[in-house]
């Protein structure tokens, strides 16, 4: 057992969020961390429309790393890329307190915590340090809750940001932020990606210029990538809209990631707290998600570059999901009960199971179960 694994133990016989904060602290200081190699897998991926190179398709999903505090630690446990965020242009304390729950007889949590984080001012400021890593680290952004134009605050979000972030994703999907998910109503996201498209033009020309004046412009010729994630919650003709405006006025964008936390409670829940309001992330989630993954992909599948994410827990998992049209996978429920060393683990099973399929690469292993 690692020192990092030994940690989880540990912290895990603390509240959850006080845990989560705990573990937050011991990687700034320093405590356990290891230096795996994202490369020694052997299994590099490319995201086509994004051009994002990865040393693994596997990544470490928002809402663990909030306030852009520890994504190069993380990165030291493995993971092809991290995702920062999600960070609104406010700073907010969230929902009450408890709002985040254990169910580990399913394995699975249950959050409501409405996009507490620092701020902008803030998180750029930490950010910034990203363009020293070799593996990319995204910025999820989000709306503030009391906001009186929540797209002008994804257009915000999208500015700050822009510089220092490999990607962008904009996060329209949380449940806990009461009619965020409206934005993916066909008519909201037209207008959502019009505008957010336009502000990421207005900010690419920026940072070249600077870029050109600090004598690195070749670096900025190619606009960054920026991602769409959705909810795993969507009937067919909710797909079906999606599908037709990111064709549309969502052109521009590098790809989706497919999904957030589900509103939906299974009946095979076990836990005392499967009855808490919130997101429900975890093994629960992983069906579920990965069918609308499928279904995103079926019809999109070559045009837009898709990260899948719900319920991973093993490499199985996340060949599940690869074989289902994603380009990448993210995961971050499942160290809650695995630790940090699951991340290793997954990419050594991934590995395994490629060769043993045949498929001499992650690429070529894409879409492999869509008919």
């Amino acid at each position: 057992m690692s020192l990092a694994d030994l940690g989880t133990r540990i912290v895990r016989m603390l509240p959850p969020e006080a845990a989560h904060l705990a573990t937050i602290r011991a990687l700034k200081a320093g405590i356990g961390l290891p230096n795996v190699s994202a490369l020694q897998w052997n299994t590099p991926v490319t995201l086509p429309k994004a051009g994002l190179k990865l040393f693994n398709p596997v990544g470490l999903a928002a809402g663990f790393d909030k306030n852009a505090e520890v994504f190069g630690q993380m990165l030291r446990f493995g993971f092809g890329f991290v995702e920062c965020g999600t960070v609104t242009p406010r700073p907010q304390t969230g929902n009450p307190k408890p709002r985040l729950f254990r169910l580990t007889e399913d394995m699975a949590v249950i959050n409501r915590m409405g996009f507490n984080n620092e701020g902008l001012r803030a998180f750029t400021a930490r950010i910034r340090q990203a363009d020293k890593r070799l593996a990319p680290v995204g910025a999820n952004v989000g709306a503030n809750k009391d906001s009186e134009d929540r797209i002008g605050d994804y257009e915000a979000g999208i500015e700050a940001v822009y510089p220092y972030a490999h990607y962008i994703t904009i996060n329209i999907s949380s449940p806990n932020t009461p009619g965020l998910r409206g934005l993916q109503d066909k008519g909201a996201l037209q207008e959502l990606l019009e505008r957010c498209g336009k502000m990421r033009d207005v900010a690419h020309l920026s940072w070249k210029q600077e870029m050109g004046e600090e004598g690195r412009i070749a670096e900025a010729m190619t606009p960054k990538p920026v991602f769409l994630k959705v909810a795993p919650d969507l009937d067919e003709t909710a797909i079906r809209d999606i599908i037709d405006v990111v064709r549309g006025p969502g052109k521009w964008l590098a790809g989706l990631i497919i999904s957030n936390t589900t509103l939906e409670r299974p009946e095979t829940l076990k836990s005392e707290y499967k009855g808490e309001t919130g997101g429900l992330s975890g093994a629960p989630l992983f069906e579920k998600s990965t069918e609308v993954l499928k279904q995103f992909a079926s019809d999109l599948f070559g045009e837009f570059d898709l990260i899948g994410a719900g319920g991973i827990a093993s490499g199985a998992d996340a060949y599940a999901k690869i074989r289902a049209g994603a380009h990448a996978v993210q995961l971050y429920s499942a160290l809650v009960y695995h630790g940090p060393g699951l991340v290793a683990d997954i990419n050594a099973d991934l590995a395994k199971m490629l060769k043993a399929d045949g498929f001499s690469s992650v690429a070529d292993a894409v879409g492999a179960d869509l008919s």
